[in-house]
């Protein structure tokens, strides 16, 4: 969906467009942050760096941003609304796009770090002025300008010069080439229009031309599939790890499979889908073989442990005959394979739901897991009290400096009553 870039504008056939933002959280506690998915197409659309808007943010929020040109990712440090940022952009197309005279975002903008100056100037009414340098971003574009666009004109010579550079070498190079490129008259060169239409049609252009297209495709879809339904794009997820499965290919699809996940924002819920379609009966030895691809979305993630559990009562009540009488083991394997913590667990064991099955038979799901709770619980009872055991013991150990040693040496005090009670026992008069 696509807005005015002058948001205060309101016609609707106003001629400058841009897309709405659209902003991914990810990450939790400190490592919380937030994407701008489409920031490439935003800037595209303002004629500047997606760096500059993302900086902006930035200076605005008070928080650290990050870039990755190569995957497009432009990450805001900290969990932000798209709404919120939407406004805060309003702000930077105020200041960096708009022209002052015609408030038309046809601007383009002059950087010179010599001089420490930021012109700008309109195409359209023929503005040009200095920009306000006091704002923080104006600091980043001074040591980051703008790259300058190539010209029509300056492409075509390069085009040109590799051509000729090309039919040199078939002829064998030499100086005979390079005397001919001197002292050919202009005519020769022919038909610029010839030349540029066979340059265009080589097979080499054709795939540049296919590759933008694709990447363009790409975007638009990234764009269209997040405004859809959870369901929608769950759906989407589920049919994507099918044909992976399917076409033989899911054995080493673990990054693809979460890139995925992350593209349609449906991380947390990945594991659910991947239960059901990579699980059956033999789930203990399928634990092993898609142990990557399980722990790439549940490691750190108690949302997608939680979905996990909810796909395991889903593959019980599918194979009930099998697995209902093992579930305390499978529930072991899981947790041995770091893919459920122990607070999910305890969590999960406490409250019975009929979310994912029947009450009567989550019930008896929780029944058999009882011994494998109760097991974790004891267990991590005995490891804090070993802990404060140990506490208790070094408390008593002191660290002894002797002049005349060549190290360090331990040794273990004995308590102060200890002490006392050694010294009453002494007989004076035998001293």
């Amino acid at each position: 969906m696509s807005v005015n870039v002058n948001r205060s504008v309101l016609d609707q056939f106003y001629r400058y467009k841009m897309p709405r933002l659209i902003a991914k959280v990810e990450g939790k506690g400190n490592g919380i942050k937030t994407v701008v998915v489409n920031m490439v197409d935003v800037a595209k659309a303002l004629n500047r760096p997606p760096t500059y808007p993302t900086k902006f943010f930035g200076c605005e929020l008070g928080a650290q941003t990050q870039f990755d040109a190569k995957n497009d990712r432009f990450i805001v440090n900290g969990s932000h609304e798209a709404n919120k940022l939407q406004d805060m952009l309003d702000g930077f197309i105020r200041k960096f796009v708009l022209c002052p005279e015609c408030d038309n975002p046809e601007t383009d903008l002059h950087v010179n770090p010599k001089k420490q100056t930021i012109g700008n100037s309109c195409k359209a009414c023929g503005y040009r002025g200095m920009l306000d340098t006091r704002h923080k971003l104006c600091t980043f574009i001074l040591k980051n300008p703008p790259e300058p666009p190539e010209t029509g004109s300056a492409t075509v010579k390069k085009d040109k010069e590799k051509k000729n550079r090309k039919k040199d070498k078939e002829n064998g190079g030499g100086e005979a080439g390079k005397n001919n490129d001197i002292d050919a008259p202009e005519a020769v060169d022919g038909d610029d229009d010839d030349e540029d239409w066979a340059e265009e049609t080589t097979e080499e252009a054709q795939r540049r031309r296919m590759e933008e297209i694709s990447d363009h495709a790409k975007n638009l879809t990234l764009s269209e599939d997040l405004e859809k339904t959870l369901e929608e794009r769950v759906n989407l997820f589920y049919n994507f790890v099918k044909d992976r499965k399917e076409d033989g290919s899911m054995d080493m699809a673990d990054k693809e499979v979460l890139a995925e996940a992350e593209r349609l924002d449906v991380t947390a819920m990945g594991p659910l889908i991947l239960t059901e379609l990579l699980f059956n009966e033999d789930i203990r030895e399928q634990i092993k073989k898609y142990h990557r691809h399980f722990l790439r979305f549940c490691h750190n993630n108690k949302k997608a442990q939680k979905y996990l559990l909810g796909g395991f009562e889903c593959l019980v009540k599918l194979h009930q005959t099998q697995l209902l009488p093992r579930v305390a083991v499978i529930l072991k394997d899981l947790y041995d394979a770091d893919l459920l913590e122990e607070d999910v667990i305890f969590v999960w064991a406490e409250k019975v739901s009929k979310k994912y099955v029947s009450k009567e038979l989550a019930k008896e799901i929780h029944a058999k897991a009882a011994p494998f709770v109760k097991w974790l619980k004891e267990a991590e009872e005995e490891s804090e009290g070993s802990d404060g055991d140990e506490e208790e013991e070094d408390e008593n150990v002191e660290v002894v400096y002797s002049s005349s040693a060549r190290e360090l040496t331990v040794e273990t005090v004995k308590p102060a009553k200890a002490q006392r009670e050694e010294i009453e026992d002494i007989d004076i008069d035998a001293i």
